[in-house]
């Protein structure tokens, strides 16, 4: 069986045997008919993938893996906050008129900050920096110092590439400055990659831990899960790296109340065994991967459950 339902499983019924009721708390979710949508939640739930075991997605129910790539890939890669640049509908209740989720995702991972000072004997190597990384600029400043700025993905490649063992290489959605600005606070806000050296592996192994503020169990765990294990294994491969330990942490792991019926319904399923991952590996650059590129090879499951209700 898959190591990710098995995981799911466990997730699940602690959830809901041991979970806190938020039924007489003042809750801002509702259903579309304006009920309060309470929910049964665990505090600090913290689950690990081994991607060189096997690829993270249940087959409890299927993970449209294409769709979580071509999200991931809309705030990771073209750093965009607009649906118009995304082919699924899943952001569309919460855009405007023009299409924009606000200062949210990807208008976060473009946002660009100084990275990389030298003195003047270094503007070669400032040079090949911009042609590498799309992202990068620089200009004068502290004292006479050249700065590169680049935003956070370029930054996090930057790093894995020039310095991959440094502990300082994270990313964060969450700008308090920008908030009030979002359609919605991000839920996965922050990325700490880690690279280590094992015995038994040609190369690093590169790690990657994902802070997630909340979580609706149901409708987005394995999809969660299953987007950041593909962004994990692409920019493994783009700095020459084998992709390891995927660890999602989870503040408020909460399953809502009417979805409870059909997660107990879901855990008496039966599991399959878990996918392959398939990578085009003529990709090198970040910037060249699209939602073709990644396939899940023998991907079997159980049937998908249809209209599950979202709560807003």
């Amino acid at each position: 069986m898959a190591i990710a339902d098995v995981i799911f499983k466990r997730m699940c019924r602690d959830i809901i045997d041991n979970g806190i009721s938020s039924e007489g708390q003042l809750v801002r979710p509702k259903w579309e008919d304006g009920t309060p949508a309470h929910t049964i939640k665990k505090f600090g739930v913290v689950n690990r993938y081994d991607l060189r075991k096997e690829f993270p997605a249940l087959t409890l129910r299927p993970t449209p893996y294409r769709g979580a790539l071509d999200e991931i890939l809309w705030i990771y890669q073209k750093k965009s906050n607009n649906i118009n640049d995304l082919g699924s509908h899943i952001w569309d209740q919460w855009a405007d008129e023009k299409g924009s989720i606000g200062k949210a995702y990807g208008y976060q991972v473009g946002n660009r900050y100084i990275h990389h000072t030298t003195d003047a004997e270094g503007v070669k190597e400032i040079d090949n920096i911009h042609t590498e990384y799309p992202s990068a600029a620089w200009s004068i400043a502290h004292g006479g110092k050249y700065c590169v700025y680049l935003d956070q993905i370029d930054g996090v490649i930057w790093d894995l590439k020039h310095n991959p063992f440094s502990r300082r290489i994270i990313t964060n959605l969450y700008n308090f400055d920008d908030l009030v600005d979002m359609a919605l606070y991000p839920c996965a806000y922050s990325m700490t990659f880690n690279v280590t050296t094992e015995s038994g592996y040609d190369k690093p192994i590169l790690n990657l831990l994902l802070n997630q503020r909340s979580q609706d169990t149901l409708a987005a765990n394995n999809w969660n899960v299953v987007q950041y294990a593909m962004l994990l294994a692409i920019i493994a491969q783009c700095v020459d790296m084998i992709p390891g330990e995927l660890l999602h942490v989870i503040a408020d792991c909460h399953i809502y109340d009417r979805h409870i019926p059909i997660v107990e319904e879901l855990l008496t399923r039966k599991e399959h065994n878990a996918p392959k991952l398939w990578i085009n590996t003529d990709k090198k650059d970040f910037y060249d991967f699209t939602v073709d590129d990644i396939h899940l090879l023998n991907y079997e499951y159980e049937p998908q459950i249809k209209g599950i209700p979202i709560a807003v």
